[in-house]
Formats: C-alpha cells, sequence, structure tokens
C-alpha cells in the first residue's frame, strides 16, 4: 500500500510555505472548462473572508489527460493565496485525491479545510465561509452541504443515500455524497489514519465513507446551505453505473463494519443547519426513459434467476411485471424499492462470492426506480419532487425491523 499521496515535490513544495490556517482543496480530473472558475471563486472567498490568515488553494489532479493542470497554473489566484497544483500518488478517483488534500492541510496545521468539486459552475465566493466557517468559529468537525438540486440530478444521493443514512444512522442529512465538505484537523486525521485507499473509498466512495466515519465515530456534524448547485450533471443510465457500484459498495460495506452502531438506532433527527435556506430552482436536467427501461429490461434476463433468489418469489414476480411497463408509464412502488435494497443488503452481508457481482445486479433494479420516480415527479417542482424523497427516506425508516430480521438472518 502506498503510505502517502503526496509527490516529494508538492511535500517539499508544502514545506517551503510552511503553515496555513485555511487549506482549500480541489479534487480535479479532466476539468480544464471549468478549474479555473472554482479555482478563483474559492481563492476569493479565502482572500475576502480569512484575509490576514495564512491560505492555500491546492489542486490534487488525478493525471488529467486535457489541460487541466495547465489551466490551473495558469489561473492568477486573489491576494494573500498560495497555489499548489500536483499530480497525487495512488488508486485513481476522487478519495486518492482528497487523501492528498488532508494529508497536505495536516503538514501544514490547518485549522481547517473546505474540499470543492473541480466540475462546479454555481460555486460562489461565499461558499468558502460556509463551509470553513462552521468549523473554525463553531468546532465542528465535518460540515455537509446543503444545496437545491433539481429532483433528477443526484438520483443516487435521494434513492439510496439519504434514505440508509438516515434510517441507519439516524441523521436527516441531505446530501452526505453532496462532493462539497468542510473538515477539521481531528477528523482528517482520523480519515487518514484509516486503511482504506486501495478500495472504493478511493473512488467515488469516499463521499459516503467520510460522513459515516463522521456520524458513528462521535465528530460534529453539522450541515450548510450553499443555494443550488450546477455542476455537469450525468444521465443516470448513460454514466452512473461505476458510481452507483462503489458508493452503494461502500454503504454495505460499512453497513458491516458498524453494524453494533446502526441496530441500536431507532427513529431519526436533522442535524444542526447553518444558513438560510432559500427557495430557488436549479438548472433542469435531462433523463432517458427509455434508455432505463431498455436498462433494466437487460438485467432481467442477465440476473432474473438471482433476483429471485434474494428477493423470493413473490416480490420478484412484483418486480419482474415492470418490464412489460412502457418506459413513459413505469410506476415503481416505493415500498418495493425499500424492500428490494434491504434484501441486498443483507445479501452482500453474507455473499461468499464476488461482491462487485452483487452490487452490478442491483444496478439495473436502480434505473427502474429513478425512472419511476421520473415518472411519478414529472410535474411537480423541485420542492414538491423533494418531499417525495422525504418520504421515500421515512419509509426506510419505517421499514429497518424488515432489515434487522433479514440482517439476522430470518
Amino acid at each position: 500500500m502506498i503510505d502517502t499521496s503526496l509527490r516529494d515535490w508538492a511535500r517539499g513544495r508544502l514545506t517551503e510555505i510552511g503553515w496555513a490556517d485555511v487549506v482549500v482543496g480541489i479534487p480535479a480530473f479532466n476539468s480544464e472548462r471549468t478549474i479555473a472558475h472554482v479555482m478563483k471563486a474559492a481563492s476569493e472567498g479565502l482572500s475576502r473572508h480569512y484575509k490576514g490568515k495564512a491560505l492555500l488553494l491546492l489542486v490534487s489532479d488525478g493525471g488529467s489527460t486535457d489541460y487541466t493542470r495547465e489551466v490551473a497554473q495558469k489561473t492568477k489566484l486573489a491576494k494573500g493565496v498560495d497555489k499548489v497544483v500536483t499530480i497525487y500518488r495512488g488508486v485513481p478517483g476522487k478519495g486518492t485525491s482528497l487523501r492528498c488534500v488532508f494529508e497536505a492541510a495536516l503538514l501544514l496545521e490547518a485549522k481547517a479545510c473546505a474540499v470543492f468539486d473541480s466540475d462546479l459552475r454555481s460555486i460562489t465566493p461565499d461558499w468558502v465561509k460556509a463551509v470553513v466557517a462552521p468549523v473554525l468559529d463553531q468546532g465542528f468537525d465535518f460540515v455537509s452541504p446543503f444545496y437545491v438540486r433539481h429532483k433528477y440530478d443526484a438520483t443516487i444521493t435521494n434513492n439510496v443515500a439519504r434514505a440508509l443514512t438516515q434510517a441507519l444512522y439516524g441523521k436527516r442529512l441531505r446530501q452526505p455524497i453532496g462532493g462539497d465538505f468542510g473538515l477539521s484537523p481531528r477528523l482528517m486525521t482520523a480519515l487518514c489514519r484509516e486503511d482504506v485507499w486501495e478500495t472504493d473509498v478511493a473512488k467515488f466512495g469516499i463521499d459516503i465513507w467520510m460522513t459515516t466515519v463522521a456520524l458513528c465515530e462521535g465528530f460534529k456534524v453539522c450541515e450548510t446551505y450553499l443555494g443550488s448547485k450546477v455542476h455537469d450533471p450525468k444521465d443516470p443510465a448513460a454514466s452512473l453505473a461505476p458510481m452507483f457500484r462503489q458508493v452503494v459498495g461502500t454503504i454495505f460495506e460499512m453497513m458491516k463494519r458498524y453494524q453494533e452502531v446502526w441496530k441500536r438506532v431507532r427513529g431519526s433527527e436533522p442535524v444542526p443547519l447553518a444558513g438560510e435556506v432559500q427557495d430557488v430552482e436549479p438548472e433542469s436536467v435531462s433523463v432517458s426513459l427509455e434508455s432505463l427501461q431498455r436498462r433494466f429490461q437487460e438485467g432481467l434476463r442477465h440476473f432474473g434467476p438471482v433476483w429471485k433468489e434474494i428477493l423470493g418469489p413473490e416480490r420478484y414476480e412484483t418486480l419482474s411485471s415492470l418490464a412489460s411497463v412502457p418506459p413513459e408509464r413505469l410506476a415503481f412502488p416505493v415500498e418495493l424499492w425499500v424492500h428490494i435494497v434491504y434484501d441486498f443488503a443483507a445479501a452482500y452481508a453474507r455473499w461468499h462470492g464476488d461482491r462487485g457481482a452483487l452490487l452490478e445486479m442491483l444496478i439495473p433494479i436502480y434505473f427502474a426506480r429513478v425512472g419511476g420516480f421520473v415518472n411519478q415527479t414529472r410535474d411537480m417542482s423541485t420542492a414538491q419532487a423533494d418531499e417525495v424523497v422525504d418520504q421515500q427516506a421515512m419509509l426506510f425508516e419505517q421499514r429497518k425491523p424488515y432489515l434487522l430480521e433479514r440482517w439476522n438472518g430470518s
């Protein structure tokens, strides 16, 4: 295992800088179109809100094959902000990129660290204060983002991560895999000590992993309001399968690790919220219902017998009947989805074969659930659709006894 994600050059440059009060990290990969905007907004936020402090912006690049690093090197930052642009060492992925940021912040003995995705188009200088201030001023260890996102953006968050975080750990976090966070040195130290950096945590599993560790290990957690999130959206059927596998795989792994924690949790509660929520309508996101339904039908053909074994004959029959429904009329019962996720979680814990293959079998069902959600909320505003997501999370919470039965082998 690689013992550090910092290259020798980067470590030497950080040693020259000496120390920093606040570090902003930007994990980047092939982001030449957006990286300059994110850097300028973040550095302006540092300079405006933390003038007189030692400030660093670090771009942690995953070996981009476009001009991301060249653009980052040429981008002029606000006054008083140092810059380091480096390629990280280790397994390619966002997790390793953030590990590089955390190691740099700890080396500089930073009092707070903020991380922002490199494809953000809606970031403003005030986002920096929104995620840093709760750490510096209120002693929070983990600041999770709360943005308003289009109803068809963040489908993995809405249909899995948000609901399971609430049901398992009893905390209503709206964006547990949001991508933009604030962290204390205490939490970064704990995260860097973990032996997970050659797993899916080093990829897209990093956000939900950090969130789960923070919730389960006694760190002080809050949310902060960031307004509307506009980034490079992804059609679920076209590009989200690898992310689903890594995120959900990490959730299921953490369920095994923290089962003695979540088994005791009953009910849920909101976490403290910094900032005032405003009613905004974000940029729309397109979804191909035909592609979602086609991927579900392909999954049924390939994995039907295993689905039947995991879900049982009755639930399998209900699920398989959805394959013959026209895409624009697909209605996926929420109750069915909740039980399927819990069935797969319990199966994952006992699975003796390739767990990655098991996660692949859940992806086509997820596509069908997204298609059902799109149809259900077609005529709703984003705020109305978010109420549907809240109701779904509450149903996950209410059906937790079923998960416990399946998990314990009943």
